[in-house]
């Protein structure tokens, strides 16, 4: 099995002032990150790329530092965009994230529609995948809404927040060949 783990960042600094890409983690998302270093898989990781957001790099680099690895950082792997709404309240947040899951052939208020996250996603970490070794164990460091729609495909499975990461600082651990054939078994999250 060629595999590849996907992270999300854990808890960030939330500020409506600042542009959501560019939230860092906070002290407790710091302290969660630095547990992806000590799962049983980590020793084993050859490569670390990571979403080009802020949260996202910075939980690849707190992830990276025991290994001595650097991370690589893509756009193509950034969260779902929400810029046309920016910061939402929370109850108002999971509302429109409903909305946007349930309807992924729809811009849910301005939002990237959800196929369209998906197909950037899924090309995104193939691309990468393109660049490293076959046998090279991978990490993704990301975001839950686009690493719940990669989820999806790797599953063959409809876009649906029912796979969605109940925390952030979770992953799940797949297969390369699974981007192809969509014929990976049921997956499911699993908190740092």
């Amino acid at each position: 099995m060629t595999w590849c783990v996907y992270l999300t960042h854990p808890e960030v600094i939330i500020d409506k002032d600042i542009p959501i890409p560019e939230w860092s983690l906070s002290d407790l998302g710091r302290e969660r990150a630095a547990k992806a270093a000590v799962l049983p898989f980590a020793k084993d990781i050859k490569r670390v790329v990571s979403s080009g957001e802020v949260k996202a790099v910075e939980t690849a680099e707190v992830f990276c530092e025991p290994f001595g690895l650097k991370p690589l950082a893509l756009k193509a792997l950034h969260e779902n965009d929400r810029s046309a709404t920016g910061f939402l309240p929370p109850e108002e947040f999971e509302k429109t994230a409903d909305l946007f899951f349930a309807h992924p052939d729809t811009s849910i208020r301005g939002w990237e529609r959800a196929i369209d996250a998906q197909m950037r996603i899924v090309t995104g970490i193939q691309a990468a995948l393109r660049t490293i070794d076959d046998e090279a164990p991978v990490l993704f460091t990301g975001h839950g809404g686009v690493g719940t729609l990669l989820m999806c495909h790797l599953m063959g499975a409809p876009i649906s927040r029912i796979h969605d990461q109940k925390r952030g600082g979770s992953w799940y651990r797949f297969d390369k060949t699974w981007l192809a054939s969509q014929s990976a078994p049921d997956l499911a999250w699993t908190e740092l």
